[in-house]
């Protein structure tokens, strides 16, 4: 299983970026999937997640509003963020696992497969 997430760079105060995550080696649509984000000197957090079975999309209260999560149903992952501010910047990761929920990952965070993570700032 490959995650390979793109699309990161840097944008101004208000702008917008979508990032991708291409997976392979898995069926997405048996899977859970989720973005995260780590900014420097902070610990990794969750950002939204994907339940396919439920069709539901989860975002943090910091994002809710901003980001949107899709998927093409295939291969690929987005999250589509719009109204940026600097404390958005950080390294964004893609991860997916094949459990169908997100309770005990949105806790323990011990999804079974992991991007590389693409950077993403946001200047003020």
């Amino acid at each position: 299983v490959r995650l390979v997430e793109s699309g990161g760079g840097l944008v101004q105060r208000g702008g917008s970026l979508k990032i991708s995550c291409v997976v392979s080696g898995l069926t997405l649509t048996n899977s859970v999937i989720g973005w995260y984000r780590q900014a420097p000197g902070k610990e990794r957090e969750r950002v939204s997640g994907l339940e396919f079975d439920r069709g539901r999309v989860f975002y943090v209260p910091s994002v809710e509003g901003r980001f949107t999560m899709f998927t093409d149903r295939k291969s690929t992952v987005y999250l589509q963020m719009i109204d940026l501010k600097p404390e958005d910047t950080a390294v964004y990761y893609c991860a997916v696992d094949h459990r169908r929920t997100l309770n005990s990952l949105w806790t323990f965070h011990d999804w079974d497969h992991w991007g590389q993570g693409t950077q993403v700032t946001v200047s003020a």
